[in-house]
């Protein structure tokens, strides 16, 4: 089953709830979703740590094939 935008938020804004988040749907198909996050947190954190921090919020909806996300292009960074 393919997740819907206010969902991908939601798991997202769970633990970076001060973050300003941006979802994308990038196929129109509800299974191909791109999400910028920008959160004062990652200040200090190299690109990778950023990305692990965010993927980690998802609570595993992209693990393996039955994953509920399929395909999430991701951009992160603190704020200017």
């Amino acid at each position: 089953m393919a997740m819907e935008a206010r969902d991908i938020e939601a798991l997202i804004r769970a633990s970076f709830p001060q973050a300003q988040i941006t979802i994308t749907d990038l196929a129109g198909d509800g299974n191909h979703w791109a999400a910028e996050v920008i959160d004062a947190s990652f200040k200090g954190m190299n690109r990778v740590q950023q990305q692990r921090a965010v993927y980690a919020s998802l609570k595993g909806k992209m693990d393996g094939a039955a994953g509920e996300l399929h395909a999430l292009a991701l951009t992160t960074k603190a704020p200017d």
